[in-house]
């Protein structure tokens, strides 16, 4: 059984070319990124509980989030870009969220699956970043973060297979893959990973 989805666009040569333009800007955003995934990783465990089947994993992946922002942070470190005064709002995120289904049922689902998509984004656009950068350890760092936030994208379709029937979670996953791409699309160039 496939537990992720092929996006339902691709990332543009022009937002690589903005990030390779201002990459410094791309690694504060990368940083914010990181710390943010670890939070919402650990949100879930705040708000269900009572989903014990889940709960060791998101555990582990807020860890391995946080283990990314340490690596991320020390990139920065050497290369003397320090971390923002404030992490700015996520437009991109707050977009999908915003499309997200109110009760409490279909919330979680739709949070679980939004977690899913973003990930399998960031994952092509670590892919791409990796793909585009000179031979070096900065290339290796993305290159080992892409095959992780692949991963990434797999398990919060695992964790919705839990609690929902699969036919439910397939065809809620293609309606908010194809929101996310009109979202992708509407947004402005940004040296940013959404």
């Amino acid at each position: 059984m496939k537990l992720s989805i092929e996006l339902s666009c691709e990332s543009s040569k022009e937002w690589v070319e903005t990030v390779m333009n201002d990459f410094d800007a791309f690694l504060q955003d990368h940083a914010n990124c990181e710390r943010k995934a670890s939070a919402m990783a650990m949100s879930f465990v705040a708000k269900y509980p009572d989903r014990l089947e889940i709960i060791p994993e998101l555990i582990d992946t807020a860890v391995e989030e946080l283990e990314h922002f340490k690596s991320v942070y020390q990139i920065m470190e050497d290369r003397e870009v320090r971390l923002p005064a404030e992490m700015g709002q996520d437009l991109y995120v707050k977009q999908l969220i915003d499309g997200c289904r109110s009760s409490k049922r279909e919330r979680f689902l739709d949070r679980l699956l939004l977690a899913s998509i973003i990930e399998c984004r960031g994952a092509e656009r670590f892919r791409l970043v990796y793909e585009a950068l000179p031979e070096g350890e900065l290339k290796k760092f993305y290159h080992n973060l892409w095959a992780s936030e692949a991963k990434h994208g797999n398990i919060f379709v695992k964790m919705a297979l839990n609690y929902f029937d699969k036919e439910e979670v397939y065809d809620r996953l293609n309606e908010l893959n194809e929101m996310e791409g009109e979202v992708l699309k509407s947004l402005p160039l940004k040296p940013a990973l959404h």
